[in-house]
């Protein structure tokens, strides 16, 4: 089958998947686990306990603050320490509960067994009742965005699901995470694709995987052949260039059933497709199947000059540093360090940020690698409006969030940047493109809410 493609601009930066073939290692418990309560989009979660509570593996700690919003369960057991704020992925200090940990004790409801569950052998699994257990899980997209996954399964009446897409590109640069996973556990996605479908009351699937990945491709058309063949779901293996962004929502609806999403605030459901990554298909299985909340997830740590990379199967709320430390300590010299991988990873301040729902990787780049050459001026070369997968202009977008004029960036749909950073590594003039697209994008964004 000819591999596939979205159709506007993109990339393909150095992959640098180093952990590649590294099978997944479950990573020591912590001695103190810390949980913000943001890590998901939308309102952060309200705190369920106090200081001094016990609370066991899979114990709710924070409800849901609102519609748009999550819970947030204990990955361990213990004593809850405080409710204090600590610096998160996003730099700034965050309200976070704090657990000793005491053993390894889980809440009886889940399931820990290693049985595979079918959805066919479960006919009290309604549309309602899936969404309804992925809701009370905690479940949100697993590759960063953190949208609560039950939103997705219940479009708007305006819009009408056709299709679940499964993200298992994973084209961030150095990140292995959802490969591994597949490689894993990919009965357990299947079911999970399964699933999804049901709750989205559709009968076709497909699952997106790049070129790079051939093994993953085969041993799923494989599953999928067999596990579908007398099924009336239909779903689809489908092979992708490698291509950067290819990941992203909107390039992997063109890529995978070419159509095109409009500019905000319009989502894939509009064109037919719900898009949902490979993990979170995982994380529906085990919601669903398992009883069993979100508080665990699979993370690449990774850098060129770290002695031992790896994959790591991580409890929500253990510190970087504790996995630095397997694969060998943080390098000397100067680093940087990311939570995400270097076209979209945020820089971090401090190795004591937790792992959270939304953390695929932990990437350590040299100062060599991370260092920015001096901005030079524009030379008008158009290399960025050619890269740039949502057909934006971002050398125009740059200016004018320099320049404060908010009202023509968003005629010029600043809003639609998705901030993959292709300008920005495109550049010969090493301009920081994204840098004030995003500062203007969220000025944009704002001035928007506030007419509403």
């Amino acid at each position: 089958m000819k591999a596939k493609t979205f159709r506007i601009g993109g990339i393909h930066p150095e992959e640098n998947k180093l952990t590649h073939e590294s099978a997944t290692q479950v990573a020591p418990l912590p001695k103190q686990a810390i949980f913000p309560l943001s890590q998901h989009i939308g309102a952060p979660a309200k705190p369920v306990v106090a200081k001094g509570d016990k609370v066991k593996v899979g114990t709710l700690i924070a409800e849901a603050g609102g519609f748009v919003s999550a819970p947030i369960f204990s990955s361990v057991s213990g004593t809850v320490l405080k409710i204090d704020t600590a610096i998160d992925a996003t730099g700034y200090r965050k309200p976070c509960i704090f657990v000793s940990v005491e053993g390894d004790e889980w809440e009886e409801s889940i399931d820990r067994s290693d049985k595979l569950e079918t959805l066919a052998a479960h006919p009290e699994l309604t549309p309602e009742v899936i969404i309804e257990r992925v809701k009370a899980a905690g479940v949100v997209g697993m590759g960063g965005a953190c949208f609560p996954t039950f939103i997705k399964l219940t479009p708007p009446p305006t819009a009408k699901a056709e299709c679940v897409i499964i993200n298992a590109v994973e084209c961030e640069p150095y990140i292995t995470a959802d490969y591994r996973l597949m490689m894993e556990h990919a009965d357990e996605i299947l079911v999970g694709l399964e699933l999804l479908m049901k709750a989205a009351k559709v009968t076709t699937g497909y699952i997106g995987i790049e070129t790079n990945k051939p093994a993953a491709i085969d041993l799923l058309t494989q599953k999928c052949a067999s596990m579908f063949s007398a099924s009336t779901y239909h779903v689809e293996v489908v092979p992708l260039k490698k291509r950067y962004p290819q990941g992203g929502e909107k390039q992997l609806v063109d890529a995978v059933i070419r159509r095109q999403v409009p500019a905000p605030p319009a989502i894939p459901v509009n064109v037919g497709a719900i898009v949902q990554n490979v993990g979170t298909a995982y994380a529906v299985y085990q919601a669903v199947m398992k009883r069993k909340p979100l508080f665990e997830r699979y993370t690449t740590v990774t850098g060129k000059k770290l002695s031992q990379p790896g994959n790591f199967l991580v409890r929500m709320g253990t510190p970087m540093q504790q996995l630095i430390d397997l694969c060998g300590g943080m390098p000397e010299g100067d680093n940087k360090l990311l939570a995400g991988g270097p076209m979209m990873g945020n820089a971090l301040m401090s190795t004591e940020v937790p792992i959270c729902k939304g953390t695929n990787s932990v990437t350590i780049l040299s100062d060599a690698d991370a260092r920015r050459k001096e901005a030079e001026p524009c030379i008008r070369c158009g290399k960025c409006v050619d890269a740039c997968p949502m057909g934006l202009e971002p050398y125009l977008l740059a200016k004018l969030s320099q320049f404060k004029n908010w009202e023509r960036a968003e005629h010029d749909d600043i809003t639609s940047c998705i901030e993959c950073g292709s300008c920005q590594f495109t550049c010969p003039a090493h301009r920081p493109l994204l840098d004030n697209i995003r500062q203007g994008k969220s000025t944009v964004m704002g001035i928007i809410r506030s007419r509403k």
